[in-house]
């Protein structure tokens, strides 16, 4: 009757435990980022091509693409990130090993002076004592799973992470080579100017000498020409700043960056297929990696339930003991056992954990739905950017022609005296500035498309196996 009562009442503790548990658990709160049906982006609309690893080499420069593999290969942010990919790699294994049981070998020996009881004489002995213990932890409520199915989604994302800084090594590396292909060109056309400026200044003292114009216009050239030269140094100093960049980024010492095609050669490619707002939930790997971390606080969340309940741990032992001072085989030691621990107070620390691993989740949840708001502005201002940029940049090129052609009539009037020298020098100078604008127009043109292939993802497909590196 005694042991009857006992497990009633046993079991009567544990119901209450379990319901108090279970009623202690939050709701689990649903997503609140809504996706859009479409991109308003009318470069969205376009006809696209597959958005497909290796993007960069669309722009048609082989030396663009081996900057890009190089930075791939050793830039030290990768580097840093693959070791973070192994640490939870392992971290993973320490905790699934948990779901095992664990088997110990012990040995122990000893060698004493005793006396001896019966004869009252000395004696020396030695003790020797092998054993094996095991040890086994019942997963009743599913704690240990759960921590094994967190660390793999951490796993995850810690490799959808290193695939998420790799995109971005890429997509950086790509707009500095741009960048610096540009002030290349605007450093070519800084020369020539000053080239012009040069011939312009020397005609200028030879009309002053000869009396046919003032000494007004020779200083007003002159300062023209002095006002080129200064952005010169300017442009140069840029590049050798623009190739630091970029020797950081392939993991190089500072040094001279090889050149491809020149800036204008560079292709535009073909707009990428934007798809739909849905598919990039799957295809940007920060998005998948904020996914893993919501799913690797759910499972904490459940572990952390169940802490509130019972475990069940079982131990047994096998060993012997064996001592001169004994005569006979060594005598043969075992045991075997479980125990069951039922939290009953602690303060409300379980508790606490449990609120903890919900606001964790909470967090995570937060930090989820910015991350696919955020995606969602990156596609849409790039699609937008791509758009406007190539409007303006046809009406630039078109300036830049009227210009010119402005600059030859000014130039021919001045010099058979229909004109003054500052109706050259005006157009001298918005030549100069809409030649620079039209090769940064370029520039960011194709920076845009670099910015759209990196909002969209840059290629990665998570239903196919995972690359080691941008994609």
């Amino acid at each position: 009757m005694k042991r009857a009562a006992l497990i009633r009442a046993a079991t009567a503790v544990a119901a209450a435990l379990l319901l108090q548990a279970c009623g202690s658990l939050p709701a689990a709160p649903t997503l609140a980022a809504a996706v859009p049906p479409s991109w308003q982006g009318a470069a969205a609309a376009a006809p696209g091509v597959p958005v497909r690893s290796g993007w960069w080499s669309a722009f048609g420069d082989p030396v663009l693409d081996g900057l890009v593999q190089q930075a791939l290969a050793h830039n030290t942010d990768l580097r840093a990130a693959a070791a973070r990919v192994a640490e939870a790699r392992a971290l993973a294994d320490v905790q699934h090993a948990a779901a095992w049981p664990t088997l110990d070998f012990g040995l122990g020996g000893q060698r004493s002076r005793s006396i001896s009881a019966a004869t009252g004489k000395p004696y020396l002995s030695s003790v020797l004592q092998p054993q094996f213990q095991a040890a086994y932890e019942v997963d009743l409520w599913g704690r240990v799973s759960s921590l094994g199915q967190a660390a793999d989604a951490l796993v995850l994302s810690s490799e959808d992470t290193r695939d998420s800084a790799a995109l971005s090594v890429a997509a950086t590396t790509a707009a500095s080579y741009i960048n610096l292909r540009a002030l290349d060109a605007r450093l070519e056309v800084a020369r020539q100017t000053l080239a012009a400026r040069q011939s312009a200044l020397e005609l200028a003292r030879s009309r002053q000498q000869r009396g046919y114009s003032s000494e007004l216009e020779t200083a007003q050239s002159e300062a023209e020409y002095r006002s080129t030269a200064q952005a010169i140094p300017q442009l140069e100093l840029a590049i050798v700043r623009q190739e630091h960049v970029i020797d950081l980024l392939t993991g190089a010492a500072p040094g001279p960056v090889p050149r491809g095609l020149p800036l204008v050669e560079l292709k535009l490619p073909a707009l990428p297929d934007a798809g739909l707002p849905s598919e990039l939930l799957r295809r940007r790997p920060d998005l998948a990696s904020a996914e893993a971390q919501l799913a690797a606080t759910d499972a904490q969340l459940a572990a952390a339930r169940a802490q509130l309940l019972p475990s069940l741990h079982l131990g047994a032992t096998l060993g012997s003991i064996s001592s001169s001072a004994l005569s006979g085989d060594p005598f043969k030691l075992w045991s075997i056992g479980g125990s069951v621990l039922a939290p009953i107070f602690d303060g409300g620390r379980l508790k606490a954990q449990v609120r903890a691993s919900d606001a964790r989740r909470e967090l995570a949840l937060a930090s989820y739905e910015k991350a696919v708001l955020t995606a969602f502005a990156e596609v849409e201002d790039q699609l937008s950017a791509v758009g406007d940029l190539g409007r303006q940049g046809q009406q630039a090129e078109a300036q830049r022609v009227a210009l010119q052609e402005a600059v030859r009539v000014a130039t021919n009037r001045y010099r058979e005296g229909y004109a003054s020298y500052l109706d050259e020098l005006d157009a001298q100078r918005n030549l100069f500035s809409a030649q620079q604008a039209e090769l940064q127009l370029r520039a960011d043109q194709l920076a845009a498309q670099v910015g759209l292939y990196r909002a969209l993802g840059g290629g990665w497909q998570p239903e196919a196996a995972k690359p080691a590196t941008a994609g």
